[in-house]
């Protein structure tokens, strides 16, 4: 036990870098086992769009929304979900789709939509840049946002 603490007193960088990255392994484990939410890829999400009917959420901000969005996706950005929980609360049984730019905020929304009592919420992995970069999926653009072509 002495080798111990003495190891930790001469390396007490790497003690502590180990004690941080234990701790952030122990949480993300623990917040794994209780999240309520699944997280679905793009071509799953088409398949799952097309066969019931699901509420597709679009968190991202206004001006992200209107560039390009999913053809079907309301846009809720995540600063205003709590405020616009009941708008869409008629979905709580049904699957509701999130999507964002990466993913990151998708899952903020989903754990607001799970403790406000929706049952199937899916989290699109990789959000949008997936959706079109990487699926090459389609999307809607505004019409003020359409590229006119060139004569």
């Amino acid at each position: 036990m002495d080798r111990y603490i003495e190891f930790i007193l001469n390396h007490y960088i790497l003690s502590l870098a180990l004690a941080v990255v234990t701790y952030l392994l122990i949480q993300e484990f623990i917040d794994a086992a209780f999240k309520k939410f699944n997280y679905i890829s793009p071509l799953l999400a088409v398949a799952k769009m097309n066969d019931t009917e699901t509420l597709v959420i679009d968190v991202r901000e206004p001006h992200e929304f209107v560039e390009s969005h999913i053809e079907q996706a309301i846009s809720m950005p995540l600063g205003k979900l709590n405020d616009d929980i009941s708008k869409i609360s008629d979905h709580k049984n049904k699957p509701v789709l999130i999507s964002c730019q990466t993913g990151t905020r998708a899952a903020s929304a989903g754990k607001i939509l799970t403790k406000a009592g929706f049952e199937q919420i899916y989290v699109i992995a990789g959000g949008m840049q997936a959706w079109e970069t990487d699926y090459k999926l389609p999307v809607k653009i505004s019409s003020t946002k359409k590229v006119k072509p060139k004569v």
